[in-house]
């Protein structure tokens, strides 16, 4: 059958009309990224973090990822736990301190020594966070008459960019979940399930919650492995934290401002299996000291590896600008720590550490804060 040049015509504005009516629907079907060749692999025996990635250097498709299965509750002492990222909220109505890490579950205590855990207390069925299963750097924040999850989500069977050379970029991000009490369950109240609170198209992991002048305000990593010089970056989100209303993020300061700070490669590091060039940030915790001063907690790799270093805003708000302190603030393979008070009002700093070869563990440290600048005291032994 021929059509006239009318009929073809008007079949051509037919179709333009449908495309633009599909764009403007505000559908937006996310582009397919294929795995490209990485990163050179470790050395046999290098000093390696994360674990082996599943994909091999060309890219292949990973193998399945395991289910995590919850070890059986008991109560242990503080010094048997093994876990990264520690992170405690102490609950006054009850007198009892809620602790989460990396990992995604929960342990509870009443006097910081003896720990019962841990709980499985988020419901994330239904969501991609299912799939991919581990949370990392969780936290439980209370807002108002609500507690809010703060997790990390990775799925590495949906790549968000193939660096040449470099990386297969996954999907990561920082999802909230909400319960009316602390031991959950947490479960989703985004405005869209599965909803992403950063930008798709960045790699971000480790976000928290900090309040400013009534505005609520989560603060992410931008990774190191898609960007190479990693960065600390805040959005601002709605009053009932289920979107964000930032037009985009405001990056506070690069890994490569804090002179303690070093390059992966330069000091032996390999992530993932691979030797990425590159300075890493991690781990920010907002803290006030007694004078009013805004400082902000966040770690990287240095001189004795994973470091823990503290950053101050110059104008009081999250606005900054950020300056570095000169020195780490503990060193010793010992990171993304964070500040809590104990119901007798003590102030403790809260870190992981790990001997060269062993697990990270917790560990309890005395702080003054009555200055303009976070102090390091001693190590707490219980």
């Amino acid at each position: 059958m021929r059509l006239s040049a009318l009929s073809f015509i008007g079949i051509s504005t037919l179709l333009l009309i449908a495309c633009n009516t599909s764009s403007q629907s505000g559908i937006k079907v996310p582009e397919v990224i294929q795995p490209g060749e990485q990163a050179p692999f470790a050395d046999p025996g290098q000093r390696n973090f994360g674990g082996f990635q599943r994909r091999d250097s060309t890219g292949n498709a990973p193998a399945p990822r395991p289910r995590f299965q919850i070890p059986e509750v008991r109560t242990v002492h503080f010094n048997e736990l093994i876990m990264s990222d520690p992170f405690i909220y102490p609950h006054p109505e009850t007198q009892t301190y809620y602790l989460t890490s990396s990992g995604g579950w929960m342990y509870k205590s009443k006097d910081l020594k003896m720990w019962t855990g841990p709980y499985n207390i988020i419901d994330i069925s239904g969501l991609w966070l299912e799939k991919a299963g581990f949370a990392a750097a969780a936290e439980i924040h209370r807002i108002g008459d609500k507690y809010y999850y703060a997790g990390t989500w990775s799925d590495h069977s949906d790549l968000i960019e193939q660096v040449p050379r470099r990386y297969n970029v996954p999907h990561n991000q920082t999802y909230l979940l909400r319960a009316d009490n602390p031991e959950g369950p947490y479960t989703s109240f985004a405005i869209e399930p599965g909803y992403d609170y950063q930008p798709r198209e960045w790699d971000c992991i480790d976000g928290t919650l900090y309040e400013e002048n009534g505005k609520i305000y989560m603060i992410f990593v931008h990774e190191w492995t898609q960007l190479i010089d990693g960065t600390m970056d805040y959005i601002e989100l709605a009053p009932d934290l289920s979107y964000t209303v930032s037009e985009k993020p405001v990056t506070m300061f690069r890994a490569t401002e804090a002179p303690w700070a070093m390059e992966m490669n330069s000091i032996g590091e390999a992530t993932f299996g691979l030797k990425m060039p590159g300075w890493v940030t991690d781990g920010p915790q907002m803290f006030r000291t007694q004078t009013g001063k805004l400082g902000m907690l966040w770690s990287s790799w240095g001189k004795e590896r994973y470091v823990q270093g503290i950053a101050y805003s110059e104008s009081g708000t999250i606005a900054g600008p950020w300056v570095q302190e000169e020195e780490p603030f503990l060193s010793n393979n010992s990171g993304h720590g964070m500040l809590f008070k104990t119901f007798e009002g003590k102030l403790i700093f809260l870190v992981h550490h790990a001997e060269e070869h062993g697990p990270r563990k917790p560990q309890y440290w005395n702080v003054d804060d009555s200055g303009d600048k976070l102090v390091l005291g001693n190590q707490i032994n219980i």
